[in-house]
């Protein structure tokens, strides 16, 4: 029988302990690392799991794309990394009629992305530390509310239990702030706020978050 168990470690700590776990059960671990190049916080550096060691190297899959990083996901480039050529040849099997080959413009986009985009994306950083710390800083005014300091991406998880309310996605929809219900994600009572917008665009969604809790 197949098992499939997703996480979102971030410490060296905690990815050995993820691969320790494959490894005493014999399983294979795919990692998605899409977002490694949104790291945030400079003093957590992305740490592949496949560079633990062979032994974590010769059961991971690593999923890559520079569609997050560079904002390219209409393109459809994506890669697998797999050192070892047993697991390899099991994805390429896998893929075989399900996954499509790389169009040119995806392939061209990707390339020049790495190739010539890292002034572009610490400038992105740059930005998203700005807003991330924005709505930290805003949403932690809020009495009812709770916010997880964000390490990496542009996604902020708020804790929306303590609300008077029962659906407080739909509250704030209503108040004209489109946020996801981390009930989609397995958690509900959270909110998910993308902050990967114009910051005159997030000042206003605050705004109405703040204006909208203030008035229940």
């Amino acid at each position: 029988m197949e098992s499939r168990v997703t996480w979102t470690p971030s410490q060296p700590s905690e990815l050995r302990a993820v691969a320790d776990v494959c490894e005493r059960h014999n399983l294979t671990l795919c990692s998605d690392e899409i977002h490694c190049g949104l790291i945030l916080d400079p003093d957590k550096p992305h740490v592949p799991v496949a560079s633990l060691g062979e032994n974590f190297a010769r059961r991971t899959v690593t999923l890559m794309s520079a569609s997050k990083t560079f904002n390219l996901p209409a393109l459809g480039c994506a890669y697998a990394i797999a050192s070892n050529p047993e697991l390899r040849a099991k994805v390429r099997k896998a893929m075989a009629g399900i996954v499509h080959h790389v169009g040119m413009m995806g392939y061209i986009a990707t390339l020049a992305a790495y190739r010539d985009g890292k002034e572009w994306q610490l400038a992105l950083l740059d930005y998203l530390r700005g807003n991330r710390d924005l709505v930290e800083r805003e949403i932690g005014r809020i009495p009812a509310l709770r916010i997880w300091h964000a390490e990496a991406t542009y996604l902020s998880w708020i804790d929306a239990r303590a609300l008077p309310i029962n659906n407080a996605q739909e509250f704030l929809e209503e108040a004209g702030v489109g946020l996801y219900d981390g009930a989609l994600f397995g958690a509900p009572g959270f909110l998910r706020l993308n902050f990967a917008c114009p910051r005159s665009l997030l000042e206003q969604a605050l705004e109405r978050i703040s204006r909208a809790l203030t008035h229940l």
